[in-house]
């Protein structure tokens, strides 16, 4: 990890459950690390597991709602101006808004679990101007058990927390593809239902 990120996510941690919260807030660092991080602390008795969860489902939903705002009230022309300086690449964008076009709102919470996609559908969400308290509501859902996950799997680690994305990849690789499926299965209901109703 770049020293520079590392100093900065320590002084921020270091702060506690505000810490924990705040790390999340600005997503200059993989929302993964911190929580690893957490963990680590969580296994020197420093913070609380449950707190720690709580903090960084706080912190995590906040930063997507910040996404939500800019894409409902900058639209995505401020965002190809801006992004760049925000760390959303027009890759990311260009993948999240095809991913919302094509599967709608119910993929906010699915697309949480998936790589690319999940730093950026919250922006979508907002230039669709989907509603405020369903876009908070499946973000929530979502941002809950991957904080758990990541809490819990660096609480295992201990001291070797930053070995986190070695550690994490055979766990993630099937709760991607579950991601997937469920995503695939809800856009065939939806269509399902759209055709009969018609």
């Amino acid at each position: 990890m770049h020293e520079l990120i590392q100093n900065i996510l320590m002084f921020l941690i270091d702060l506690g459950y505000i810490g924990i919260a705040l790390a999340l807030m600005i997503e200059i660092i993989p929302s993964e690390i911190v929580l690893a991080y957490a963990g680590y602390l969580v296994s020197r008795g420093e913070v609380s597991f449950t707190g720690a969860v709580i903090a960084g489902t706080i912190g995590g939903t906040i930063a997507q709602m910040f996404l939500y705002w800019m894409g409902l009230y900058g639209g995505r022309p401020f965002l190809d101006k801006y992004g760049k300086y925000l760390l959303i690449k027009k890759k990311h964008l260009d993948l999240s808004e095809e991913w919302f076009k094509k599967y709608g709102s119910g993929v906010i919470f699915t697309a949480r679990f998936i790589p690319v996609v999940r730093h950026a559908i919250s922006i979508p969400a907002g230039i669709a101007k989907m509603p405020w308290t369903r876009f908070t509501l499946y973000t929530t859902c979502a941002i809950i058990p991957w904080s758990i996950f990541f809490i819990f799997l660096g609480e295992r680690l201990g001291s070797k927390w930053q070995e986190i994305d070695e550690f994490a990849q055979p766990y993630l690789r099937p709760i991607i593809i579950i991601a997937i499926v469920i995503t695939v299965l809800y856009v065939a209901f939806h269509l399902y239902r759209r055709r009969k109703n018609r």
